[in-house]
């Protein structure tokens, strides 16, 4: 009985190196697999919004993600947020000169109204 369970491992760690290895049929012992890349990545031709982000995956490799398409993601995120934080400035500080010359305005006509009566 203990013969057979030695000749049973055996066959067993033969059949698994044959698997592994591939015989001769192969150049190499597992053939060669493009790596997975990003299915649906974040649109060029437009701004990114909301659902572009929600909709984002990005591949698992044998230690988490790849690392390629994770800073590829974080790079056009941080440029397109730093593009609308300036977007934003710009926009803030014309509101608030436009206000301040209506302002300016409004003390003037004030000023000048006080003086006709």
């Amino acid at each position: 009985m203990f013969l057979f369970l030695v000749i049973a491992l055996a066959v067993v760690v033969a059949a698994v190196t044959l698997a592994v290895v591939g015989g001769n049929d192969s150049d190499g012992p597992l053939p060669e697999v493009a790596p997975e890349r990003l299915q649906d990545p974040l649109p060029l031709d437009r701004p990114v919004n909301r659902a572009d982000i929600d909709n984002l995956r990005f591949p698992l490799t044998a230690r988490g993600y790849r690392m390629a398409d994770v800073d590829d993601a974080l790079s056009r995120l941080g440029a397109e947020l730093a593009e609308r934080d300036a977007r934003i400035a710009d926009l803030e500080s014309a509101l608030a000169g436009a206000q301040a010359a209506a302002h300016g305005a409004l003390r003037k006509q004030e000023h000048g109204h006080g003086e006709q009566q």
